[in-house]
């Protein structure tokens, strides 16, 4: 009985989350229509390395590509710490940080996001299919504020 009554309460509080929990996507999709779409392998044009850091830094941190490139982001976590690479707009990876410190230990995983373990290298293809600046931050509870972010420009095609 005891175990229904808690079941029956958990459901209540999720139900009641404001979609946060049930969208998956914690912030609006982080901008994903203004950021690009996640790409087809096939059709990588070039591929960017990345390499996180404990001193919470991305190399490089500062990005260019053209407007309809498909990118193979390969990111290594060269830190002892959880690091993520995460695509978006800089007010959505905002307000991503900010829920995160409200739920320590969130579990998510979007198709513009890459956690990476310590030590460890992963890979993300993205298409850019807008020119715009598209924001890129690791938003593990304090990373973001300490300054581990960067930015792409995606510039015209023409």
């Amino acid at each position: 009985m005891k175990f229904t009554i808690k079941l029956i309460a958990a459901c209540a509080i999720l139900t009641g989350a404001n979609g946060t929990f049930a969208s998956g996507n914690h912030a609006g999709g982080h901008g994903a229509d203004v950021i690009g779409k996640p790409g087809v392998a096939a059709r990588v044009t070039r591929t960017i390395h990345i390499d996180m850091s404990d001193i919470m830094r991305f190399s490089p941190a500062n990005i260019q590509v053209k407007q309809g490139e498909t990118i193979r982001f390969v990111v290594t976590n060269a830190g002892k710490l959880d690091h993520e690479f995460v695509l978006g707009t800089r007010k959505d990876l905002k307000a991503h940080s900010e829920l995160m410190k409200k739920n320590p230990g969130m579990e998510h995983a979007e198709d513009n996001m890459l956690a990476v373990k310590p030590g460890q290298t992963g890979e993300l293809v993205w298409q850019f299919t807008k020119a715009t600046k598209v924001d890129f931050a690791c938003l593990h509870i304090g990373h973001f504020d300490a300054g581990m972010k960067g930015s792409i420009t995606v510039t015209s095609a023409k």
